[in-house]
């Protein structure tokens, strides 16, 4: 399997929704116009591909000089424990650039996997959560 990373298209919205049923992250799956909005206005969009088929993303929003915030990062289940994860936080850190913190809000479930990648736990955060 040789796996391709990409950060100069946005994928279809329905194989961007097929990674994330696989992956079981939770996102508006049911909502694909949603879905468009959300990567119509991200500005960083790194992802992985076997062949023609998506496999992995990372999205994110940044200012590519202070911060970045890493909002969505799914793998199909089929390709997770491979690597692919790491590797698009990786491409994601190069884009960025040294300058530029990231940070994102984990999964409850994923909670274990972030520090294995390089993420220090953070205390001093806050969240207005959204109503739908």
């Amino acid at each position: 399997m040789n796996i391709i990373f990409r950060s100069d298209i946005a994928p279809d919205i329905e194989d961007i929704i097929e990674v994330y049923k696989s992956s079981e992250i939770n996102r508006p799956v049911n909502d694909p116009g949603r879905i468009f909005k959300m990567y119509e206005n991200s500005n960083l969009i790194v992802t992985a591909w076997d062949e023609k088929k998506l496999v992995g993303i990372a999205r994110s929003l940044t200012d590519f000089c202070y911060c970045c915030y890493l909002s969505d990062l799914a793998v199909c289940k089929e390709y997770q424990k491979q690597g692919i994860g790491k590797k698009l936080i990786a491409l994601t850190k190069e884009k960025i650039g040294s300058e530029t913190m990231l940070l994102l809000l984990s999964a409850p479930s994923a909670m274990d996997y972030y520090p294995k990648t390089g993420f220090e736990k953070v205390n001093n955060g806050y969240i207005i959560k959204r109503e739908k």
